[in-house]
């Protein structure tokens, strides 16, 4: 039997890079092309013990290169659309490359599947900020769309193209929206890595505000499973939340970092919030858990001691990107 071929986009960011572990790990009837543009969120480090696995190939490449992109489809059974940028700081200092990445990015991939006229699976892997904030309750799939940053708004424009493609050209298309992922070789500059490095270093941890806004956080591998359940079981048309139900506050996320490695409370620094930070994200996961049979499997504690080892124990793969990245606290300030 011919292997199930998956193309998966921004394969050598964060979360991207994770599930192209998990699957080369987990299975041995597939195999992966990544495509990456190795922007600001990439790291060809991530997959650097798999180059010389038969099951996987990298393509350097623009996820908005129509020509490229529609080669790669065409001979794909299922794309998983990872690529776009993230950095919600810098989506405020320059939302043009966001727009670019983000919306028409995903617009090419949706567009080389309806031109090649092929049966192609594609997931498209959101983020639960296009719900917006929320001080009570959790969002559903079927709530209301309200970013509130660029970044989200991004996300929330290549969604409705996602549905509406699938229900204009009948391409098979899912959607998933995450809530906050940590864990390894993710980038310097978001909350639980930029802590960890900080206080590798002694520096000062800075924290938005005073730090009092709420994320539900998830371990990437739980995340990558649930694509993978959302892949083999997932049905077309359909949006799926992932959530593990950690909900815990930025500042507490913090203390427990320093607690966990020994370090004093006073490296926590509260710095000036950015603009339009949401107070809350919280998702209602019961449809993926029930339709799909997902759970998670990690204990926030458990994950966070995981990952905060994974950083203290990888000096190499993070510090020159830290010595440039997570200097400053507010990289939208430097530009207004």
């Amino acid at each position: 039997m011919n292997p199930v071929k998956l193309l998966v986009t921004g394969g050598l960011g964060f979360i991207g890079s994770n599930f192209i572990r998990h699957i080369l790990k987990s299975r041995s009837d597939i195999s992966v092309k990544n495509i990456d543009n190795l922007s600001i969120g990439a790291n060809l480090a991530n997959l650097k013990d798999f180059r010389k696995d038969p099951r996987y190939r990298f393509v350097k490449g623009d996820i908005t290169n129509f020509k490229l992109v529609s080669r790669l489809v065409r001979d794909a059974d299922v794309v998983v659309n990872f690529a776009a940028e993230t950095h919600v700081d810098r989506s405020i200092a320059d939302p043009n490359s966001f727009v670019k990445s983000n919306v028409f990015g995903a617009y090419t991939v949706l567009e080389a599947a309806r031109r090649n006229n092929r049966a192609a699976k594609i997931i498209q892997v959101s983020t639960d900020e296009v719900y917006g904030d929320t001080l009570e309750g959790s969002f559903r799939e079927d709530d209301l769309l309200k970013p509130s940053s660029p970044y989200a708004s991004t996300k929330a424009a290549a969604d409705m193209f996602v549905l509406a493609y699938h229900k204009t050209y009948g391409i098979d298309v899912a959607i998933t929206r995450c809530t906050n992922n940590f864990g390894p070789y993710q980038h310097p500059e978001k909350l639980i890595p930029k802590t960890i490095i900080k206080a590798c270093m002694n520096f000062p941890v800075p924290v938005y505000g005073r730090g009092e806004q709420i994320r539900d956080w998830i371990y990437v591998q739980d995340h990558c499973m649930a694509l993978a359940y959302v892949i083999e079981k997932g049905k077309a048309g359909e949006v799926y939340n992932i959530s593990a139900g950690n909900e815990i506050s930025n500042v507490k996320v913090v203390e427990s970092i320093l607690k966990l490695m020994g370090k004093p409370m006073d490296l926590i620094q509260f710095v000036e919030d950015r603009p339009g930070h949401d107070v809350r994200y919280s998702l209602d996961s019961s449809k993926i858990r029930s339709e799909l049979g997902w759970s998670p499997s990690y204990s926030f504690a458990e994950a966070l001691k995981k990952t905060t080892e994974w950083y203290v124990d990888n000096e190499s793969w993070w510090k020159f990107e830290a010595s440039k990245k997570i200097l400053h606290p507010t990289p939208w300030k430097l530009k207004w």
